[in-house]
């Protein structure tokens, strides 16, 4: 029992706001060495060395690169405004116009933060201008900056894709549809919701001095750069020209010649996007060596046979199995980061999955799609907190928190339909 004691010690641990490297690290070696001795660790530098020597992880950095040096290329803001022409005269078009500039963001630069923040500063005073519902606006930008989570290239997929044992390029490609699908939810529910509260979505007056076909050649010149890029990134992958790796290295590259073309090239920007990128992967691998630890010590005091055999007394099989761990998941959203649940719960669940005969691309994206709802789920969901740091003074927390619950729902009803019918989106 002293590895579920430990793994309940480091939750309580991380809910008191102990950094989650130093508690994961910290915890492992108090209950390694009063369970096993300091012998235990004699491995570890190996196995620092074989992550340090990762090539699936080299992804990680060059991927928020790319994202970041797009964050200031000003391509959230000429995206939405074009998209929001385009949609103005919809009933909600401005939030679907949000919903899909989030997905184009998603797809070429994946960062959560810019892109809710992005949005928050464009689209929310816009929305408020024409008095959209409160909730509905602030829900539509949240959702909407999550999108990178499941939609490839995504960090969260990466990750998992390293622990899993599961190839990168083929989660992206099975990662897809259920992205495609969100979307589509998304969009549903603002028009029914338009529909049903004509007075919480209204419509945008056409600006009659500019043609139809003005409108959609600004948005298509707003739309093409962003989308090659995405297409020479995740169509090299797909077409197995080029490694995770390798794209991501071209997608940096390209992401310098967007910010050539969309003149806001500088070695300033250059500078910051690289600094910004070295305090994220240093979060992201200093967790990482946490959980080594972490999961090393776990496994050495019995808790991963504890918790295999746990599992395998579920009710229902691989179907009992799937519904728990997809609660519990869920449930862990609410209180810590997706990168604690990647390398902490997932390897632990991950030998069970596979003992089973549960496909592991299926498992990895029911994974991915659980995990991008913690960043809308409270107390301490990060776009939440994004949001909130930069709306105007009339929104309140309780509006973002009203907001997001029906989002919350779609991606819950999603991830179950992706759960129940598999075959659907390809798997």
């Amino acid at each position: 029992m002293i590895g579920i004691v430990m793994f309940f010690v480091a939750l309580f641990a991380l809910l008191l706001g102990f950094p989650v490297a130093f508690t994961f690290g910290g915890i492992a070696l108090i209950f390694g060495v009063w369970a096993e001795g300091i012998e235990m660790f004699a491995f570890m530098p190996y196995r620092i060395q074989s992550i340090m020597e990762n090539t699936v992880l080299m992804a990680v950095p060059l991927f928020v690169f790319m994202g970041l040096v797009l964050q200031k290329t000003r391509l959230a803001e000429q995206l939405l405004e074009s998209m929001g022409r385009l949609f103005g005269g919809v009933r909600g078009g401005i939030a679907i116009s949000t919903v899909l500039v989030g997905a184009l963001l998603a797809a070429s630069t994946g960062v959560v933060g810019a892109s809710v923040v992005a949005m928050g500063l464009i689209s929310l005073p816009v929305m408020l201008k024409y008095n959209y519902d409160k909730g509905l606006a602030c829900g539509t930008i949240c959702a909407s900056g999550t999108l990178g989570q499941i939609i490839p290239p995504s960090i969260v997929l990466i990750l998992l894709g390293d622990v899993l044992g599961v190839p990168v390029g083929d989660l992206f490609q099975a990662a897809i549809w259920p992205g495609v699908m969100l979307v589509g939810a998304y969009i549903v529910y603002i028009l029914i919701y338009a529909k049903m509260n004509p007075e919480a979505a209204q419509c945008i007056e056409r600006d009659e001095s500019i043609s139809r076909k003005e409108e959609v050649f600004k948005a298509l010149k707003a739309v093409i750069p962003p989308l090659a890029l995405i297409i020479v990134v995740l169509g090299s992958i797909f077409a197995g020209v080029a490694t995770p790796t390798e794209s991501a290295a071209l997608g940096g590259a390209g992401a310098i010649l967007l910010s050539l073309l969309y003149r806001q090239f500088s070695l300033q920007m250059v500078y910051d996007a690289a600094k910004e990128t070295v305090k994220v992967t240093a979060m992201v691998f200093a967790i990482l060596l946490g959980a080594t630890a972490f999961s090393m010590a776990f496994t050495y005091t019995g808790g991963d046979y504890l918790v295999e055999e746990w599992m395998l007394a579920i009710p229902g099989d691989k179907w009992g199995f799937l519904i728990i761990t997809m609660i519990v998941i869920l449930i862990l959203g609410f209180f810590i980061d997706f990168v604690e649940i990647c390398f902490i719960i997932v390897p632990i669940l991950a030998p069970v999955a596979e003992l089973m005969g549960i496909n592991m691309v299926w498992f990895a994206i029911l994974v991915a799609m659980n995990l991008q709802t913690s960043f809308l789920t409270p107390p301490f969901g990060f776009s939440l907190f994004y949001l909130k740091g930069v709306a105007p003074k009339g929104i309140t927390t309780r509006d973002i928190y009203r907001g997001v619950m029906p989002f919350i729902g779609i991606q819950i009803l999603v991830l179950a339909s992706l759960l129940i019918f598999p075959g659907f989106y390809g798997m």
